[in-house]
């Protein structure tokens, strides 16, 4: 005879959905006791691969597993010994032993709620966008950790020419440009740098030409005009909260200036340099003044006749944002419509409400007015949006013609790392992961790839920084993903910043993805030097005869050499190989194996 339902007495509804759905009870504990296992025997031979995609979602698993197994037993000991000082009429201690029962419990389901949301790190060397550049997508990081000496707070100011070594920035900066450019001097790598920026604007084959105008975008938010960080009468820092904030620092700034004056020629006349919207101080005015009295330094005042800076002005070159927000009208500023290049010089730093704060908000100070000025459209409700997929305000800067569009070389300012807007005195502060190991970050990152260079930055910041309120904010990447898909973004929008009336939608303004571990900081074009379609980063120094690269010309450089070998124009592997060619001739044939011999023996 079949068996009735069964059913509530109460309220006549059957129980048997209960019954059937039972199994489910076990599924987090054998999910995690597997995730468990699966750790175990891939971890612990390896620890590296504790950073692989697999493993970054076993181990919130795995780990909530333990400590919901450990509160389960926990709670049943407690509960058990609470029975038996019950029987005994201790009550106060079955009390405490009840409290305790109840403590494992709220500790296992506290500690494993949100655990699961790691598996939302960012997803290693999927590379979307064009990536740009004379070698597509090459982002050069050099490390130097003598260049940077301080004891922090209390012990000068680490802006200081005491704390900063100049020689080691300045040579960091020159074999970082070689580097970029694949060529043996500073003068060939500058010229390169401008001959690609040229044919791809329709400038034709030609370099840096005399007269033309530079324009240097850095970093100096610290001093924005209504922090009261420089004393307008003086034009010193003001010494305070803001006196150590990490600016773009003149060290660094200086060894930019030499390099565009001695080794490209240009009249410090033809040169602009500093923030639209800050306070150009005397502590980083007079060393470079010193060297380079001609150049315009740019300040949001036009400072004062004991520190003559330039003044800032609206230009007639408009800016739209692409959402169509009510307000007035925005302009690119005067110097940036008149000049014929622009350098971009940011931070290595997070932000409190943006995630991040690399080249892409850098130009937040390339307007003539307060990002949330009243009256004007408030670029703080875009940038800060949390989640993906929404508009970024970013993007219409970074493809503006006279403001992105004009920028030539892009740079991270990483000597001085750390955090804005959200930790205690805005200091520089020392990174403890590799290569950093708690030091100062001592570093700079050049590209002609504007979304891939701020991939590396973001790297770097989401691998140093757990806050999820700051570099883990959520959809601080998003500005990345809408660049480089600018044409056909995420978020649907028609980015069209300038409205030239040719209603054209940008197109892709470079390459984003992640390292496929903070280990080997490996992307797409590391690991596949042909096909690779996404970031090559560059660590160190670059080395001749390294066509990996990987920091040593081994048998490896000699695969990827061999498979270029001999291509001409025309070839279908030709626009790979040609990036490997060290003859400065075009061609992949023995002047390059010669090259190869020669830093391989040695």
């Amino acid at each position: 005879m079949k068996r009735p339902p069964l059913v509530c007495q109460k309220t006549g509804k059957s129980l048997e959905s209960g019954r059937k759905n039972r199994w489910l009870i076990l599924l987090l504990p054998i999910t995690g006791l597997l995730a468990l296992i699966w750790f175990l025997i891939r971890v612990v031979p390896k620890p590296s691969r504790m950073m692989y995609p697999c493993q970054r979602v076993a181990f919130p698993l795995a780990s909530g597993f333990v400590i919901w197994l450990i509160g389960i037993l926990g709670s049943v000991a407690a509960m058990r010994r609470a029975r038996r000082y019950f029987r005994r009429a201790r009550y106060v201690v079955g009390i405490l032993c009840v409290t305790v029962s109840v403590g494992f419990i709220w500790l296992a389901l506290s500690s494993t709620a949100e655990k699961v949301a790691l598996a939302d790190d960012p997803v290693p060397n999927a590379s979307i966008g064009v990536a740009k550049g004379i070698y597509p997508g090459r982002v050069v990081w050099a490390h130097n950790p003598d260049a940077t000496d301080w004891d922090g707070a209390g012990y000068g100011h680490w802006w200081e020419s005491s704390h900063t070594d100049q020689n080691s920035v300045d040579e960091m900066l020159s074999r970082s440009l070689v580097t970029l450019a694949n060529e043996p001097n500073d003068f060939l790598a500058w010229d390169s740098i401008f001959r690609y920026f040229n044919q791809t604007h329709s400038k034709g084959d030609v370099g840096y030409q005399p007269d033309e105008k530079i324009t240097i975008k850095v970093n100096f938010v610290g001093t924005h005009f209504d922090a009261g960080a420089v004393d307008t009468d003086t034009y010193e820092l003001v010494d305070g909260y803001w006196i150590d904030y990490h600016h773009v620092g003149p060290q660094m700034m200086l060894a930019v200036l030499r390099q565009l004056v001695y080794n490209v020629g240009v009249n410090q006349a033809d040169i602009a340099i500093g923030d639209t919207l800050c306070y150009f101080s005397k502590n980083f005015w007079e060393p470079l003044h010193d060297e380079f009295p001609d150049v315009n330094y740019l300040d949001y005042a036009g400072g004062n006749v004991l520190n003559p800076r330039t003044g800032v002005g609206f230009s007639g070159s408009a800016l739209y944002w692409s959402n169509h927000p009510a307000g007035n009208q925005d302009y690119a500023p005067q110097s940036y419509e008149a000049a014929d290049y622009i350098i971009n010089i940011a931070n290595l730093k997070t932000h409190g409400g943006a995630a991040i704060t690399l080249g892409g908000k850098n130009h937040f100070g390339s307007l003539v007015r307060w990002p949330a000025e009243a009256g004007y459209y408030d670029l703080h409700t875009s940038a800060y949006a949390a989640g993906m997929g929404n508009y970024r305000v970013l993007v219409d800067l970074m493809g503006h013609p006279d403001i992105g569009g004009k920028t030539v070389l892009y740079m991270i300012d990483g000597l001085w790392g750390g955090e804005y807007a959200h930790a205690g005195d805005n200091a520089p502060i020392k990174f403890s992961t590799s290569p950093f190991n708690g030091d100062w970050t001592s570093s700079i990152l050049v590209s002609q790839d504007p979304v891939a260079i701020d991939s590396v930055g973001f790297d770097i910041l989401w691998t140093e920084f757990n806050d999820v309120t700051c570099a883990r904010k959520s959809g601080g990447e998003d500005y990345l993903h809408e660049a480089a898909l600018a044409d056909n973004p995420p978020s649907g929008t028609f980015y069209d910043p300038n409205h030239d009336g040719d209603v054209v939608r940008l197109a892709s303004l470079g390459t984003h993805e992640h390292w496929n571990n903070a280990t080997d900081k490996q992307y797409s074009r590391n690991l596949d030097p042909i096909n690779g379609t996404g970031i090559q980063l560059v660590t160190g120094l670059y080395t001749m005869g390294d066509f990996e690269p990987d920091g040593d010309v081994d048998f490896e450089d000699f695969a990827v050499l061999a498979a270029a070998w001999k291509s001409q124009p025309g070839d279908g592997n030709w626009n790979a190989a040609c990036n490997i060619s060290e003859s400065i001739d075009g061609v992949i044939d023995e002047y390059d194996l010669i090259v190869f011999c020669e830093n391989w023996l040695n």
